[in-house]
């Protein structure tokens, strides 16, 4: 285990509109306010994305297992916030669910909010961790 302490910073409070990407709304806020190291929540609605819902088996390399959201999808997640190569890198899992449908995953590239996605970002203060890349992963993973 590794670990390092550090504490809460400014918070940031965002409402997403509809057709909005998450994930890049995310790290848009990130850049311009230059956060670091971040834990963010969402919760509201999504319309359009791609999640991954697991690796296909235990080996590694993983080989994702990908679900697609095509229609208005009710969504609480979690998610962190570390820089990679000079940019935020987002990572985020939630419960993307409508009706008696529920798939949980890692939401990942474009996405679109439906309604709207209501976001509270908390900076983390005097941490030094970023991502990196993992060779035996192939993933680009926290360090620190």
């Amino acid at each position: 285990m590794k670990y390092q302490v550090g504490k809460v910073g400014r918070v940031v409070a965002a409402r997403f509109e509809g057709g909005e990407d998450i994930l890049e709304n995310i790290e848009e806020i990130a850049r311009r306010e230059q956060i670091r190291c971040a834990v963010f929540n969402v919760i509201g609605g999504v319309k359009k994305g791609r999640i991954v819902v697991g690796p296909e088996d235990e080996t590694l390399p993983p080989k994702p297992v990908w679900r697609d959201i095509g229609e208005s999808t009710e969504v609480v997640g979690v998610g962190t916030i570390f820089w990679h190569d000079g940019e935020p890198k987002i990572h985020l899992h939630g419960a993307f669910g409508k009706r008696d449908t529920v798939k949980v995953g890692c939401l990942r590239g474009s996405s679109e909010t439906f309604l709207v996605l209501e976001v509270i970002i908390i900076e983390l203060d005097g941490l030094t961790a970023v991502r990196a890349l993992d060779e035996k992963t192939g993933m680009v993973l926290l360090t620190l």
